[in-house]
């Protein structure tokens, strides 16, 4: 017997500027602008805008920035450029946009760090599980189907040319997907969007993907909620400020189904071909940019609580780790995330 939950809304993080304490009578214009891209929802609040932009030249602006990204590495999107490249039987080096280039490049940074936790061509496996675009019904794959989809698997069989820019396939069958990547490194793009029009007090969120710049309207630096990882409930677990950084969160509540009275995660460790057995809820990261975050968040989550975090610290990452316990969840923090945290629940 199995039961599934799927729910496609932003993850596990609150992406939400959480009221302040007030900045002593001080007056902010405060915009906000919410819209679709990516299979989910963008917000984003900006502080005293230059007066020359208005919202729907703004709003403009937003939504064809993102609308470029999605005709670049969307895997829906049967005409994107990632699609293509996914249909293509070429080995051959195929010219490619710089911004796919660039990303790819990160991830494949974060395969080498990560020891191939993080990889884009997991897609077949998280089809074969049932967690892809196309439902497949609650079974558990034969040690024989698995065994076929790691023989495509691997980050290595991607190579990527900056100059001119250019991917191509080692192995014809090779799938990528960049769905733990892409809504991070856009954040960082209308970032820089925003930036280049003049706007220095921000915050960008897109499915749970986060990146603030300068103060709020309450001139303290952007505060989120961190997620009780529990599925059917949205409650703040924890609370972080940031300012000039990008944050990303991965858990396992979401999108999982039972089988047995065995919990089977959306997650999917790329090395064995299995959903992810340990005890890790959810995990939240804290870097520079949100793209290198969001891919992070992924492999920290396939790491689980213990080589995880070891890997965190060694690495002095802004990490917050929630664990499943028989008794509740319990918080585990890298000494580099401790400066983020406002609230101090243990």
């Amino acid at each position: 017997m199995a039961t599934r939950l799927r729910q496609w809304f932003a993850p596990v993080a609150l992406g939400l500027a959480l009221a302040g304490c007030g900045n002593g009578g001080a007056t902010h214009r405060l915009l906000e602008l919410t819209g679709s891209t990516m299979g989910t929802s963008y917000s984003i609040k900006v502080v005293d805008p230059p007066v020359q932009l208005n919202r729907d030249t703004l709003a403009t602006l937003v939504d064809t920035e993102l609308a470029a990204l999605v005709q670049q590495m969307s895997t829906y999107e049967p005409e994107s450029e990632l699609s293509r490249f996914n249909r293509s039987r070429q080995t051959d080096w195929i010219g490619a946009s710089p911004e796919l280039v660039q990303v790819l490049g990160e991830a494949r940074q974060v395969s080498e760090l990560t020891g191939g936790a993080f990889d884009v061509t997991v897609a077949p496996l998280v089809d074969l599980w049932g967690f892809g675009p196309e439902f497949t019904g609650d079974r558990i794959p034969s040690d024989a189907e698995i065994h076929d989809r790691l023989a495509h698997i691997g980050f290595g069989k991607i190579e990527v040319r900056r100059d001119p820019p250019a991917i191509r396939k080692r192995d014809p069958d090779i799938h990528v997907d960049l769905s733990a990547i892409a809504k991070g490194y856009a954040v960082d793009r209308v970032a820089l969007l925003l930036e280049s029009r003049g706007i220095a007090r921000y915050l960008v969120e897109i499915g749970g993907e986060l990146r603030g710049h300068g103060h709020n309207q309450n001139d303290e630096r952007w505060r989120i909620g961190i997620e009780t990882p529990s599925a059917g409930e949205r409650r703040v677990h924890a609370i972080i400020a940031i300012d000039d950084t990008g944050v990303a969160t991965s858990g396992d509540y979401r999108n999982f189904f039972m089988h047995d009275g065995q919990r089977y995660s959306h997650t999917i460790n790329p090395r064995t071909g299995r959903p992810v057995t340990h005890a890790l809820a959810s995990v939240t990261v804290i870097t520079p940019g949100t793209m290198r975050a969001d891919a992070m968040a992924t492999a920290l989550m396939v790491l689980g609580p213990d080589a995880g975090y070891a890997l965190a610290d060694r690495e002095g990452l802004a990490a917050f780790f929630i664990v499943r316990t028989a008794d509740g969840f319990v918080n585990h923090q890298t000494a580099a995330f401790d400066r983020h945290r406002v609230d101090r629940k243990t």
